[in-house]
């Protein structure tokens, strides 16, 4: 499905709209009113749809095909059509419009989460426009709340009126305060200071007294149980958002046949047990003679991770490293019954250890009555503080 309808429906409009989808490419469907659908490209890389007006009826269908939307209209005449079928800024697609001569790219709808923002930015850059911005932090060059780390593919774990309320405390200036234990750490612009009002905090410890905000980015469940206490009493009165990194690695081992529902209970009560999120699962990992197995293909699908498998040969090398002695590689808990049966000493653990490239498992391996489970973690990047230009 092509991600941006371009859609324009004016003489002028129709040819700013051929530019900016032969920009777009295979990104961008155009839709052309029949009056003005005479042009044509030498090589069209998007798909074309000739449409009859009015426009409500086609903009009605588009709204839930396209992620993303840009009409070559006044933003008041875009804004009235749109109205009726505005949902939720977490589900509308991103609306931007173009004035007729081609001055303006305008972020409508959907700026932050939607990524109109970003689009309205792009479709200046192949217009030769200028993009008109009005999101709070894009405008005051601050962070943004609701964005962070969505480029690595992190999600985030609170409620609208907490993210609301964090995003008020960025753009106002109040103190917010964040912290970071795992995950991807270029997530502000190298070289750029961060905004006074936010400071990035070594420990939990150093966070609880900032007031405002709270920006914790971890894949625990719980940061604050490791301290013997909770985030709701460690942080009472802040906006407590949770950034979820996908860092976390599960290797999986089992018999032949075992359903998802009974590896996806031993893979819940692991990470349960060990305050782990499961929204950090970064993927499933095992052994290649498994990578056919009808129960972790359908509970990697299910949580939407990658599931990756390693040879017999690379799997039992992580046993002889330990055995060995290789001080870089933790000694794992090998398994006489795996290697008579199938010829490695173990799966879980070394399979978390090969997809995490960690040296040491977070979790190691638990047991159930056909399965077993191992847990590792990637390695952050190093920190790189705000001051840390070239």
């Amino acid at each position: 499905m092509p991600r941006t309808a371009v859609i324009a429906l004016s003489a002028h409009g129709t040819a700013l709209a051929w530019r900016l989808s032969a920009g777009l490419g295979t990104d961008a469907k155009l839709f052309l009113d029949r009056r003005f659908a005479s042009q044509s490209a030498d090589e069209q890389l998007f798909e074309l749809e000739i449409f009859d007006l009015p426009l409500r009826p086609l903009l009605r269908r588009v709204w839930g095909e396209f992620e993303a939307l840009v009409l070559f209209l006044p933003v008041g005449a875009a804004v009235r059509l749109a109205a009726p079928l505005l949902n939720d800024k977490r589900s509308d697609p991103a609306l931007v419009c173009v004035d007729d001569a081609g001055r303006y790219a305008v972020s409508v709808l959907s700026g932050h989460l939607g990524g109109a923002d970003r689009l309205a930015e792009r479709v200046a850059a192949i217009l030769g426009a200028e993009a008109v911005i009005t999101s709070g932090s894009h405008a005051t060059g601050t962070l943004a709340v609701d964005l962070l780390g969505t480029e690595f593919g992190w999600t985030i774990e609170a409620d609208s009126a907490a993210i609301t309320r964090a995003s008020a405390a960025v753009v106002n200036r109040k103190p917010v305060g964040v912290y970071q234990s795992v995950g991807e750490t270029d997530w502000w612009p190298h070289g750029r200071e961060l905004p006074s009002n936010i400071t990035v905090h070594p420990s939990l410890d150093s966070l609880r007294p900032s007031a405002g905000a709270a920006l914790i980015i971890s894949d625990e469940s719980d940061p604050y149980l490791s301290q013997g206490t909770t985030l709701a009493d460690a942080l009472p009165a802040a906006h407590i958002v949770l950034y979820r990194p996908r860092t976390l690695v599960a290797g999986i081992g089992c018999r032949r046949g075992v359903p998802a529902e009974e590896l996806e209970q031993l893979l819940r009560d692991t990470f349960r047990a060990n305050n782990l999120s499961l929204d950090s699962l970064a993927c499933i990992a095992s052994a290649t003679l498994k990578q056919e197995e009808p129960g972790l293909l359908a509970l990697s699908e299910r949580y939407g991770v990658p599931f990756l498998c390693y040879e017999s040969e690379e799997l039992n090398s992580l046993f002889e490293d330990g055995v060995n002695g290789d001080a870089g590689c933790q000694a794992l808990n090998p398994s006489a019954n795996a290697r008579r049966l199938v010829g490695v000493w173990g799966v879980a653990e070394p399979a978390a250890l090969l997809a995490s490239g960690a040296s040491r498992l977070l979790v190691a391996k638990q047991t159930a009555e056909r399965a077993t489970v191992a847990v590792a973690r990637k390695e952050p990047t190093a920190m790189r503080g705000p001051d840390d230009a070239e």
